[in-house]
């Protein structure tokens, strides 16, 4: 079966970088589209940036020029370099594959804290 499993996430200081990778097994990722969410105590879970299997790639406003997506066809893994992360920024993310219905991760912890 399909199986996303993210690492990298941790406690991290105001200011500092985590870059969260999501491992796929089971399908073979290229034509999907892939995603990063995430979901804050007591928030909705909501968009962080997504990228087609063409490379295109969104953000949310909040994230836009700090986060970078990308993938790695070969690896069939996806990728989120997170840089001047902010107390904000805490929550649950999420990986996501897209392609006629939605696959996801169990949630890795990121914690932005002094």
């Amino acid at each position: 079966q399909v199986q996303l499993v993210e690492s990298g996430g941790g406690l991290v200081p105001p200011g500092g970088s985590l870059r969260l990778s999501c491992a796929v097994s089971g399908r073979n990722i290229n034509i999907y589209t892939m995603g990063w969410y995430r979901q804050a105590p007591g928030k909705q879970r909501e968009l962080v940036a997504t990228i087609t299997g063409g490379g295109y790639t969104n953000y949310a406003d909040s994230v836009k020029g700090r986060f970078t997506i990308s993938r790695d066809n070969a690896k069939n893994t996806v990728y989120l370099q997170m840089n001047s992360l902010k107390l904000e920024d805490t929550a649950v993310y999420y990986c996501n594959a897209r392609l006629f219905s939605d696959y996801w991760g169990q949630g890795t912890q990121v914690t932005v804290s002094s």
